[in-house]
């Protein structure tokens, strides 16, 4: 599998088709058997089958975006889920959906225009968040459960990118992002273990990723603000599920800035 990637370059399609179904089952493999009720402290409030039915529910309205290739935003999230009758089996049902999500994801051309909610309007968009949003919930579901998570360094540093080159367009279901703002300061994520760096600006009117090195190494230019970390670990920073004042984090800058872009980036 190839996963060669450079800061603001997606992964091949086929990248993300493989490791859906890889992350999917390894999420079921951390929920099958553990008790239902037990709370996710990543997801506060949810239990087990509240993030098993998430998962699965997510895929499959996907796939159901994906098949239509939607035009426009969707008027209704109801979508045919086949859901057991108890949450026992749950695990289960999201394993099972595994080779129709595959089968969609085969049939689906990438380049296929298509509504989507972030940046890249084409059918890849829906792949690459599936991805995401499936190997996030994974790392919840195996700390949930006791279990200490791993995450596949590429494929980290491009959830960094996908996170943040989307995250300008999730002002819908994220408010806190339509108030991120500053006067010009530059913010700088440092992949430690793949020399990625991505940077992003607040202004006045908003916030902006800038455009990466050409070679994808660090720039060199000044920033307000730094955050050093693994890809995994800086993955689960911009997703809430650490924090930047943790001490596997080397931070360097105006940290006022960095509690500021986090207040306002959750989702």
């Amino acid at each position: 599998m190839d996963t060669t990637s450079r800061a603001g370059h997606p992964l091949p399609y086929d990248t993300y088709r493989e490791a859906i179904a890889r992350e999917t089952l390894r999420f079921t493999e951390a929920v099958d058997g553990a008790d239902p009720t037990s709370a996710v402290p990543s997801c506060p409030d949810w239990t087990l089958a509240d993030l098993t039915h998430h998962v699965g529910a997510l895929q499959r309205w996907f796939c159901a975006l994906l098949t239509r290739l939607v035009q426009e935003p969707p008027r209704s999230r109801d979508v045919e889920l086949g859901l057991p009758g108890s949450p026992a089996g749950y695990p289960g049902w999201v394993a099972a959906g595994v080779p129709a999500v595959a089968a969609v994801l085969r049939d689906t051309d990438p380049g296929a225009p298509m509504w989507a909610w972030g940046e890249d309007q084409h059918a890849r968009f829906w792949a690459r968040r599936m991805l995401f949003e499936t190997l996030v919930h994974r790392v919840d579901a195996e700390r949930a459960v006791g279990l200490e998570p791993d995450v596949d360094p590429a494929l980290a540093a491009d959830g960094v990118d996908e996170f943040l080159v989307n995250l300008p367009y999730a002002g819908l279901f994220a408010p806190g992002v339509r108030e991120l703002r500053g006067d010009g300061e530059t913010i700088a994520f440092r992949c430690a273990d793949t020399g990625e760096e991505w940077r992003v600006r607040l202004d006045a009117d908003g916030f902006r990723p800038l455009p990466p090195a050409a070679d994808g190494a660090a720039g060199t230019g000044p920033c307000t603000a730094a955050v050093s970390g693994t890809a995994a670990d800086l993955l689960l920073l911009l997703y809430g599920r650490r924090s930047h004042k943790e001490p596997l984090f080397d931070v360097s800058g105006e940290t006022a800035v960095l509690d500021h872009w986090f207040a306002h980036t959750a989702f």
